[in-house]
């Protein structure tokens, strides 16, 4: 891995290293005619000559030397034909002969226009999405496509609506993180050859026509009222199976206790108007209880009878 390493940066080492040849012929060259020029002061001709070479020369030298930005990077094209790669800093080139082509190699931000997308199950969505990408290598951004960026923002476009096409309103709308991850595998391996790396593409809006936006209001108003409908049941329930259990530990006399204290708590309140319901089972325990009191007093007032009758 470091031998790797190693062999890429000395490659990169080779390809930016300038060599100042051009600015020095140049320059010489200028430095020779100038001093011809004035040796051969005594021949007017042959000094005009040699100062307009000279001052050919020294018109050439501005374009033998060329500055890239710390974020840049540029080709060297000799005769049309790639020659090396330069980097940040000065560089230099032969005039007429060689040409540069700069890249940036920060990381770019590139918005994906809105567009009409219709989902696997039928709905219109608008979306768009944003792409964030970056040169990593300048040759084949270059010299394998023409104009990189808008080749990328259009491919990740039509990307996006293919995917978007492929699946449904419910899985955008939950899974738009894996929806945007699939958007970024397909266009990086698209575009593995144009020298670029595709960091990520984020889907910025998801728009829904009016009416859906309206049924999927009134779906989740339901799903909330179904929710609070069976939290209210369970808790219904749960109340019951404990009064359940006390109505088994309590007597009927104890039942009747708990009443009166019921009626105590709330009739604080001079202007209220209670109706008080009696259970039956309670109206029957106390009926039998006075119906077999009343027998008993019967039969022991027959019996007191027939004893008096007897003595007389």
């Amino acid at each position: 891995m470091s031998g790797t390493v190693e062999a890429v940066v000395m490659k990169k080492r080779k390809e930016y290293s300038g060599s100042p040849v051009p600015f020095a012929f140049f320059l010489a060259l200028f430095l020779v005619f100038l001093a011809l020029a004035i040796l051969s002061f005594r021949h007017p001709a042959l000094s005009a000559v040699f100062g307009i070479v000279a001052f050919a020369s020294v018109m050439f030298l501005p374009a033998t030397v060329a500055i890239n930005k710390e974020w840049e990077e540029a080709i060297i094209l000799r005769f049309g034909k790639f020659q090396r790669l330069v980097g940040p800093g000065y560089f230099f080139k032969w005039p007429l002969a060689e040409s540069f082509l700069k890249q940036d190699k920060r990381i770019i931000t590139l918005d994906v226009p809105r567009q009409e997308v219709m989902t696997k199950d039928n709905i219109s969505v608008s979306v768009d999405a944003v792409v964030f990408m970056k040169v990593v290598d300048t040759k084949d951004s270059l010299v394998n496509i023409q104009n990189l960026w808008n080749s990328v923002m259009k491919y990740a476009q039509t990307t996006m609506r293919d995917v978007v096409g492929d699946i449904e309103l419910d899985e955008l709308l939950a899974r738009r993180d894996e929806v945007a991850d699939r958007i970024a595998k397909i266009v990086e391996r698209e575009t593995q050859d144009w020298g670029v790396d595709i960091i990520s593409v984020r889907l910025q809006t998801v728009e829904l026509p009016e009416d859906m936006k309206r049924v999927i209001a009134r779906q989740a108003e339901a799903e909330r009222e179904k929710r609070a409908v069976i939290i209210k049941s369970e808790g219904e329930l749960t109340a019951a199976e404990n009064l359940e259990k006390a109505v088994r530990q309590m007597s009927n006399r104890a039942m009747y206790l708990r009443t009166l204290s019921s009626l105590e708590d709330i009739s604080y309140d001079q202007s209220n108007t209670i109706v008080f319901a009696i259970p039956m089972d309670m109206v029957k325990g106390e009926i039998l209880g006075l119906s077999a009191f009343a027998g008993a007093n019967k039969a022991t007032k027959t019996i007191q009878q027939k004893k008096e009758g007897s003595k007389d």
